[in-house]
């Protein structure tokens, strides 16, 4: 293969990709990068806020990308936002779910044990790491069937593969995001088309909004003894910054992962390879 051949599989030019929690950190950044490969994006987040800056942030990039306020946990929401990217863009080839999060509710610590979690936050934690990803997959997904391609793209996390202490919800979510990833890929093969491909990248620890404060002190921005732990346990000895998914997650969307599907790739730093000895 020339190297032009290969530079050419990741230009995204004319590709409509869809990004659930697009406004988020992780799922800004991979944006950013889809925008600058010339990819039209539809950025769908409950809040539109966060993206009006990722807008500016991408400069003349943005030009082909649209914000959409959506509910991933509402099918109807969804349905109505997969009508207007349809109307916007005229079709689908990649769905990124980047929507998920945890909850300090469902978090356990010395003041919040683990009986004592309530119901309503676990649930809220389980829906939305697990339903909102399975959701938008049925949505976007049925309209790669009925065109009979296009690329879904999960995060799953490094929990998925080691529970980690502390958050019990948002780790057997993410276990089911796993889980149903290559269920999904083996469905979509069989059912509809084998040129529908579902993968996920499971990320090991990066400093985002939500554990920023498990893993740094809020008054002095020190490590905490978790996140100290943590570094500690991954051999390449830093967390990640949210660019280190760029080269898997555009991998797992370009036609250089034609073959690849069902899988869940770890970028963790080595976390998942070490067995603390």
């Amino acid at each position: 293969m020339t190297t032009d051949k290969l530079t050419r599989l990741y230009d995204f030019t004319g590709q409509t990709v869809v990004i659930t929690g697009g406004a988020g950190v992780l799922g800004g950044e991979i944006a950013c990068a889809l925008a600058g490969c010339g990819a039209q994006l539809a950025i769908l987040d409950q809040r539109l806020e966060p993206g009006e800056a990722l807008l500016k942030r991408m400069g003349e990039h943005a030009i082909n990308t649209h914000l959409f306020a959506v509910d991933v946990l509402n099918t109807d929401s969804l349905r109505r936002v997969a009508s207007e990217v349809l109307a916007r863009f005229g079709k689908v080839d990649c769905l990124l779910n980047a929507a998920g999060g945890n909850k300090p509710q469902a978090t356990t610590s010395p003041d919040l044990k683990f009986f004592d979690l309530p119901t309503e936050a676990l649930r809220a934690v389980f829906d939305l790491n697990l339903l909102g990803t399975i959701l938008p997959c049925q949505v976007f997904g049925k309209i790669m069937a009925e065109r009979g391609g296009g690329i879904i793209l999960n995060i799953s996390s490094m929990n998925a593969f080691r529970p980690l202490t502390r958050i019990p919800a948002y780790s057997a979510a993410k276990a089911g995001v796993s889980n149903f990833t290559q269920w999904l890929a083996v469905h979509m093969a069989q059912e509809y088309s084998p040129h529908i491909r579902v993968n996920a990248i499971a990320p090991g620890f990066f400093l985002t909004d939500q554990n920023r404060f498990l893993l740094q002190d809020r008054e002095t921005g020190e490590w905490t003894a978790r996140g100290k732990s943590i570094l500690a346990h991954t051999p390449m000895g830093r967390l990640g910054n949210p660019d280190d998914l760029l080269g898997a997650v555009l991998w797992l969307l370009s036609p250089a992962s034609a073959f690849v599907t069902g899988t869940v790739v770890p970028i963790d730093g080595g976390f998942s390879a070490f067995s603390g000895v």
